[in-house]
């Protein structure tokens, strides 16, 4: 009797779900589908637990526990989001505070900068409302592993980095478990590793922000990063005039002047860190800190359509 051990082709396949209050989108190339599956939910309890150490919407996350201790107490943590805190704390550094974990604290009477908002604020009082966001009163203590907000009101969130780092965590575990190839794809901030089926790179299409479901250019990204912040998905139309969500922590007022930032690096969580904060910062600040920086790349669309890209990238059309 003759038993047939042939492996099936090698496929992508895929699984879609809602985690971390977003749409992730785990693909996964192998030739034998049971064990894809097996993966793809090894990656999705990694993601979860992830989740629930991060999250700001349950009472019991370390998260919360530092939110709920501002200004009374320093709050003992896993080494996982210690470290996590220390690594936003270096983006804070590195771009200036635009990238800031304590976004959280920001006063909700400012607004979401969306469709329902018909008049922005008097900048006095946005300028206030802002006051609390400062990730040098992060104070961090490695001997103890704990973690102090220094003011009481203060907030940390992790919104700017959080999808990136479990895009990576669920990469690793994938990896450790065999899979050669993948994406996972964290509400558009993916990483990918290997080739697809028929052995061609990993490509992504980057968005026109004018009509986002028609990319204006194509990258091959294996084994990289990307995550893309623009002003296409959310904004204020005031006047006419569209005004981003995306906040400047310093001023309280929507940034301007650019639509869409696209990053690409090896690593998830940074692409995740450093979108927004380019937007923040503008092109020209933007673009000098991304080209000292080695294995980074971005590619900014200004609010004219001018397209810029920093030295170490190659645009295709």
């Amino acid at each position: 009797m003759l038993i047939n051990l042939a492996k099936e082709e090698m496929v992508l396949h895929k699984k879609v779900l809602r985690l971390m209050g977003n749409r992730f989108e785990i693909s996964v190339v192998s030739d034998h589908p049971i064990w894809a599956e097996t993966c793809i939910n090894n990656a999705i309890e990694e993601i979860s637990r992830i989740e629930k150490l991060l999250t700001t919407f349950n009472e019991s996350s370390q998260t919360n526990e530092i939110n709920q201790n501002a200004g009374i107490r320093p709050v003992k943590v896993d080494k996982e989001v210690y470290d996590l805190i220390e690594r936003s704390l270096r983006i804070s550094k590195l771009t200036q505070g635009a990238f800031d974990i304590t976004y959280g604290s920001i006063d909700k009477r400012l607004g979401n900068f969306d469709t329902n908002m018909k008049a922005l604020p008097d900048k006095k009082v946005a300028k206030q409302m802002v006051r609390l966001i400062n990730y040098r009163n992060v104070l961090l203590d490695e001997d103890t592993c704990t973690v102090f907000l220094k003011e009481r009101g203060m907030r940390i969130g992790f919104g700017g980095i959080g999808k990136g780092y479990a895009a990576d965590c669920a990469k690793k575990v994938l990896q450790q478990k065999g899979i050669a190839s993948g994406v996972v794809n964290a509400a558009g901030d993916l990483i990918t590793w290997g080739l697809q089926p028929n052995e061609q790179p990993w490509t992504v299409g980057i968005a026109d922000p004018n009509a986002k479901q028609h990319p204006f250019s194509y990258l091959d990204i294996s084994n990289m990063a990307v995550a893309t912040s623009g002003t296409y998905e959310k904004f204020a139309l005031i006047n006419g005039k569209k005004y981003s969500h995306t906040i400047d922590p310093k001023t309280g007022y929507p940034v301007t002047g650019i639509k869409s930032v696209t990053v690409i690096c090896p690593s998830a969580e940074l692409a995740d860190a450093m979108a927004t904060p380019i937007m923040v910062m503008g092109i020209k600040a933007g673009l000098d800190m991304v080209n000292q920086i080695k294995g980074i790349a971005c590619i900014i669309i200004d609010d004219n359509d001018h397209l810029f890209s920093s030295k170490n990238i190659k645009i295709s059309f």
